[in-house]
């Protein structure tokens, strides 16, 4: 039979309450009691019935990451992944357990992100991949589970946010561009619902008329932050303004088709056209040239993210919205001109 609270506390000579108490980490149990009680608990290998712990404080203390679109075909976007591994990481360390609900559009179809997280009896939820026009993401945010968004800015009595400097990081990549004498600069956005292309697209602009230059809506086009759509997008833009000498991308793994396509148009990296990324996956270091591009600490969002959720379930004042730092990595698919 499984050693119970009731043996722990014959054990050692005191009432099952007060071993609860001490187990559950309440502040009036004397040191040398909780001392002696974790020992004998351990000694008799005790292990606590987690379900039957959540009825009584009514929490579990699990955390939930909801995210859309994992599949091996973003197997090269190491970035839900470093995100996911600090998540893990914070949560590991404060007790915590995590648990990952993928979602798509048919299951978004059968079940709300609310009744995902009710279900499952998580404590709270970390968000993030979600499109800013998706009707269930607003009801998780106004509903009374605490949550805590990446890179989807909302707000609400129980929500916090943990964003990229999406608008820096973008005018950091268009300026390098610039201050290496390109004017014809083509950016190649991810689409219009993700709240990180609407400020890379604004750091874009604000790059462009810090020094004097136009914006030019044929310029920008969308690539959905695939491969194979960033290779259609340079292709795109590149036959209508052959005059362009750069490319932005609002993504590494856009950059990385831009480079595969600019090649196949009988055209050069950095030697015809200049491409800088974003995000500064594993692989970009690694392509030939080596990828220029705007570095985000994705494993410190997750960390972040981590602790600001469970700082909100354990009652301590959480800032609404944390901004984290971009950083420019200058390697070799730039060239300077003229």
């Amino acid at each position: 039979m499984p050693v119970t609270i009731k043996d722990i506390a014959k054990a050692a000579g005191v009432s099952i309450t007060t071993v609860s108490r001490a187990l559950n980490g309440y502040s009036d149990v004397s040191e040398e009691t909780r001392r002696k009680i974790f020992r004998i608990a351990e000694t008799m290998g005790y292990t606590p019935n987690m379900a039957a712990r959540s009825l009584i404080v009514k929490r579990t203390k699990t955390l939930g990451l909801l995210i859309s679109g994992i599949t091996r075909t973003s197997v090269k976007d190491s970035i839900a992944f470093e995100i996911l591994c600090g998540m893990n990481d914070r949560a590991g360390e404060l007790n915590y357990d995590l648990v990952l609900f993928n979602t798509d559009t048919q299951k978004q179809k059968m079940k709300s992100y609310k009744s995902l997280c009710l279900e499952r009896g998580v404590d709270g939820v970390i968000i993030m991949g979600i499109r800013m026009d998706d009707p269930y993401l607003g009801e998780v945010v106004h509903s009374d589970i605490p949550c805590v968004l990446i890179d989807i800015p909302l707000t609400g009595r129980d929500v916090s946010s943990v964003n990229s400097d999406s608008v820096n990081g973008a005018w950091m990549a268009v300026d390098h561009l610039i201050k290496n004498g390109h004017r014809h600069i083509g950016m190649i956005n991810g689409h219009a619902q993700a709240f990180v292309s609407q400020k890379r697209l604004e750091g874009y602009r604000r790059a462009l008329a810090d020094h004097g230059l136009p914006f030019r809506e044929e310029y920008v086009e969308d690539g959905g932050f695939t491969e194979s759509g960033g290779a259609e997008a340079a292709v795109r833009l590149l036959s209508r303004h052959p005059g362009m000498t750069a490319l932005f991308c609002a993504s590494d793994l856009m950059a990385i088709g831009a480079i595969q396509a600019i090649r196949n148009m009988g055209k050069a990296v950095p030697e015809d056209v200049s491409v800088v990324g974003y995000d500064n996956i594993s692989m970009s270091e690694y392509l030939s040239p080596p990828l220029t591009t705007v570095k985000q600490d994705r494993y410190r969002m997750g960390y972040q993210a981590a602790q600001m959720l469970i700082d909100m379930l354990e009652g301590r004042k959480v800032h609404p919205q944390v901004t984290m730092p971009a950083e420019l990595i200058v390697r070799g698919s730039v060239r300077a001109i003229g």
